[in-house]
């Protein structure tokens, strides 16, 4: 049976790197980093993200729709043993993720257009993901690059991320490359986007410790960010 998905809020804001050095001292008083972190508390995310001939997940993520989804594919720290294909739903400020383990070799077939295995694979999420790739014509688009700081908090489920070094490879399409050649796509070279995610409710404690001084909450697409350059 596969596990039962439920709608997270999820909060973002495009911060400064003085802003950064601030939350972060005040976030690791009571919070504690993620499990998979390096050594520096960090680790290196890829993204594969999936769009379809008139590039229907941006411009529904321009246009501000309500309610939208798109497919990606995510590995870290270029190790190519754990390859993930998501599909993350959005309504309004609350997610919601499902996920699939691929292996190389299956990424490798799906990058490349071949996906009859896709059709008697074991996860649901795969078998739908082959059917929107027949009738939406989804495709690879761009690989996105970036370096996550997380830090989660028990109650609430929370978990707080600061991504930086926002990269895109353009108009690349050799993906699953150990030597990636990408830009960067941030509109500043310290620009970090602040995210917070948690189910039913953000503890106090929490929401005090965020509350910084010209920090606004806006809509920020990393897929978005990066496709503006093709």
């Amino acid at each position: 049976m596969e596990q039962q998905k439920h709608y997270r809020h999820e909060l973002k804001y495009v911060i400064t790197f003085q802003q950064y050095l601030e939350l972060k001292g005040r976030l690791k008083a009571v919070m504690k980093p993620d499990l998979h972190v390096q050594k520096d508390g960090r680790y290196q995310v890829r993204s594969i993200y999936f769009d379809n001939i008139s590039d229907k997940a941006l411009r529904e993520k321009v246009e501000g729709a309500v309610k939208r989804e798109k497919f990606r594919i995510r590995y870290y720290n270029n190790d190519f043993s754990f390859i993930i294909l998501e599909k993350k739903m959005k309504y309004n400020n609350l997610c919601m993720k499902f996920d699939a383990l691929l292996n190389k070799t299956e990424c490798g077939w799906l990058l490349a257009g071949e996906t009859a295995w896709m059709r008697g694979h074991p996860s649901s999420l795969v078998q739908e993901f082959y059917t929107k790739m027949k009738y939406q014509m989804l495709r690879p688009k761009v690989l996105v690059s970036y370096i996550r700081e997380p830090y989660i908090y028990k109650a609430g489920n929370v978990r707080v991320t600061f991504d930086s070094d926002i990269r895109t490879t353009l108009f690349h399409r050799k993906f699953l490359e150990e030597e990636v050649y990408d830009i960067p796509a941030a509109d500043g070279p310290q620009e970090i986007v602040l995210e917070i995610k948690y189910d039913a409710f953000l503890p106090e404690i929490i929401e005090n410790l965020i509350q910084v001084n010209r920090m606004r909450q806006q809509a920020f697409s990393k897929y978005g960010a990066c496709r503006r350059f093709g």
